[in-house]
This record gives C-alpha cells, sequence and structure tokens, in this order.
C-alpha cells in the first residue's frame, strides 16, 4: 500500500515527512536518504522533508489545540494518559519539547501535548521547524557521507 502512496519524488518525500510526523509510522529518512543517493540535489531535499515534517508536526499541534480527546486518540494515536504524564514537563520547557519533536515515539506526544497547553505558537513553530530541520541536514549530511 504505501508503495502507491508515496512516489519517489520530492513530492512524495513532503507527503512521506507530513504523514511521519502525524498518524503513520513511515520513516521519511529512508526516502530522503534514497533521492540524495540518486541524484535529487540535496539542499532542495533537506528543505522539501523539513517542511512536509514541520507541516504535519504542527497539524498535531493544532488537533490539540482544539481539545478533542477523540480526535486525538483516533487520528493521532496519543492516550490523554501520555499528555497527562508529561504536562508538568511540557509546560515548564515548551520550547524545548517542541524542537525534539522529531523524535520517535514521543514526538507526537510533545506536539499533540503542547497544543493542548496552548503553548505559543510562533515559539512552539520555530522551535519545531529548527529541530525538524537540524535532524534532515544530519541525516542528508550522513548520507553525502555514504554516498
Amino acid at each position: 500500500m504505501t508503495g502507491e502512496l508515496f512516489d519517489y519524488s520530492l513530492w512524495g518525500l513532503f507527503l512521506a515527512s507530513f504523514l511521519a510526523a502525524t498518524v503513520i509510522p513511515f520513516s521519511s529518512e529512508a526516502l530522503l536518504t534514497y533521492l540524495i543517493a540518486n541524484g535529487t540535489d540535496a539542499y532542495l531535499a533537506v528543505a522539501v522533508a523539513t517542511a512536509g515534517n514541520w507541516m504535519g508536526g504542527m497539524s498535531s499541534y493544532f488537533i490539540g489545540r482544539l481539545g478533542k480527546w477523540e480526535w486525538i486518540e483516533k487520528y493521532l494515536r496519543v492516550s490523554r494518559a501520555s499528555i497527562e504524564k508529561w504536562h508538568d514537563r511540557l509546560y515548564r520547557r515548551g520550547a524545548v519539547f517542541a524542537f525534539l519533536s522529531w523524535l520517535p515515539a514521543v514526538g507526537d506526544v510533545f506536539a499533540v501535548g503542547l497544543g493542548v497547553l496552548r503553548a505559543n505558537v510562533l515559539i512552539t513553530a520555530s522551535a519545531m521547524l529548527a529541530g525538524k530541520f537540524l535532524r534532515y541536514v544530519v541525516w542528508g549530511w550522513l548520507t553525502g557521507l555514504v554516498f
């Protein structure tokens, strides 16, 4: 199924990166590596992956901000218990957690939790963009070393 959904282009990379930050456990890094290894401009690929992943993360933030637990649990697969577990830490260090929202497994919880807490959208968006950009820059750099 994912072979039909994602094509091996920048558009496919954008879509994969967006969805990887939301509901589908998918490795956008694998597609980024494939594209760079096959001649796609690394700077452009990193920019596209960053944009898609950031927009996906911000969509999770805004769903959290709506505060509809049925949607959060159904579409983002983040339980109320996990948000409550992270509440105090998220509240005190929102920008740090927005920066770390690229992390597997807990990144979605961070993005949704910041939305539920109504963290400052500009700080959240900026920190999230910086974290996701740095992640893809490092990944792209490592890919360039190998290929």
